[in-house]
């Protein structure tokens, strides 16, 4: 068996170093105004700074215009495609036949990638896009394991990209009208407002014309009613089978996630793919989900693994994370004794931060008994989490003092909420 590409998303330049540092081998971003991820701030010089490093590390970058076009996206295209020779990206990710044929036409050199907008479900779509000239079919979240094996098994030359973890959509892989009717915002142009996960008041009986005496029901309790709010993907727990496949990317969702989700997700599934690899009759995912449950999520659910989804992969009652942990920060610095951390959750004195480290599984843990404002100096006896950039400095215990090396920039720290 070969390994997979572990494929990360780096919505900004940090989240891009963050997901390296932890063991992404690519990460895809957004090319700006074309892609599906409108509120990700990744601009051009960025993402080219991005591309130098990601290829001075022997790793990949993947850049996704994955937008169904409109007329004035087609004007739009073709400026925006002037600039793709400089970037010199290692694969596009597209949707729209449109954009594909335009692109294949002007850079037969760049690899296309059928984003899961295109909805990629059976051997025969894949066989299309394959004769069309793509390298790579992203298979819809709506794909059971067994119709992705079937398909790897009648596709054998063209790559498969499967999606192992992150937020799931209550419609067809974003083809949502609910956002835009809702908020005037449109999913299907990057601009989702999720609306499927607000609280709705309701207290209905719904009867279907042909089942006169079967009634659902629908109503609210003192938590409201979360109708349409699905639990998040997680594929942790059927690693083992996905390994033993052969799809060559395992992607994770999220480019408007923070550099912790970034950090942790890249991390967790680095460490899990390698151990598999290194042995797999004692693989066991449980180490793995016990980390995994430290990001914020809505509890997890196998999606459309074994196939159509139940009501037990749905939380009516809430959208809160489910997580004990939160954000704490990332380390900026690290100098005499002390640590520099920018700030995302409040941290007080006395309590332990945990480091979480690339090179060791177990976090590093510490007591703030001494920390001080990052820029004026002053002692403090708690921190929040407030302006852009806002820092502490936090004096390391005595068994890291001389030891600080131990901790390196963009390593995040998370916290016991």
């Amino acid at each position: 068996m070969k390994k997979p590409e572990l494929l990360l998303p780096a919505g900004s330049l940090d989240s891009l170093k963050t997901a390296f540092l932890y063991g992404a081998d690519a990460v895809y971003a957004g090319f700006p105004q074309m892609n599906l991820r409108a509120a990700s701030d990744f601009p051009l010089e960025d993402i080219q700074r991005g591309i130098f490093l990601a290829h001075e590390k022997g790793r990949k970058v993947y850049l996704a215009l994955n937008l169904f076009s409109q007329n004035h996206d087609a004007d739009r295209l073709k400026k925006s495609l002037s600039v793709l020779n400089d970037l010199s990206p290692d694969g596009l990710i597209v949707s729209d036949p449109g954009i594909f044929q335009t692109i294949k036409e002007q850079f037969q050199n760049i690899p296309l990638h059928i984003s899961t907008q295109a909805n990629i479900c059976s051997y025969l779509t894949v066989n299309f896009w394959e004769k069309m000239g793509a390298s790579l079919a992203v298979l819809g979240r709506e794909t059971s394991f067994a119709d992705a094996c079937r398909i790897r098994k009648e596709c054998p030359n063209i790559k498969l990209e499967i999606f192992i973890h992150g937020s799931m959509c209550i419609s067809y892989s974003g083809r949502c009208l609910l956002s835009a009717f809702m908020a005037g915002r449109g999913a299907n142009k990057g601009d989702c407002a999720h609306s499927c996960r607000w609280k709705y008041k309701s207290k209905l009986l719904l009867q279907e014309e042909l089942r006169p005496d079967e009634y659902y029901e629908m109503f609210e309790d003192d938590n409201g009613s979360y109708i349409l709010n699905s639990k998040d993907l997680c594929l942790m727990p059927k690693l083992a089978e996905i390994l033993s496949a052969g799809f060559d990317s395992l992607k994770i969702e999220g480019r408007n996630k923070s550099e912790y989700y970034v950090a942790q997700t890249a991390r967790v599934y680095r460490k899990a793919i390698d151990d598999y690899f290194e042995n797999p009759a004692v693989w066991k995912p449980s180490i793995y989900m016990a980390e995994l449950m430290t990001l914020q999520n809505r509890g997890y659910t196998l999606g459309f693994f074994d196939g159509i989804p139940t009501k037990d992969d749905q939380d009516f009652e809430d959208t809160s994370s489910k997580s004990e942990w939160r954000n704490a920060g990332t380390v900026i610095s690290v100098g005499d004794k002390r640590v520099k951390v920018e700030v995302h959750h409040k941290i007080r004195k006395g309590d332990i931060l945990e480091i979480l480290s690339p090179h060791v599984f177990e976090p590093l843990k510490i007591t703030v008994d001494e920390m001080f404002d990052g820029k004026t100096g002053e002692a403090l006896n708690e921190i929040s989490a407030g302006r852009p950039g806002q820092s502490v400095d936090i004096v390391l215990p005595s068994k890291y003092q001389g030891r600080e090396k131990v901790f390196e920039k963009y390593w995040v720290v998370r916290i016991k909420k």
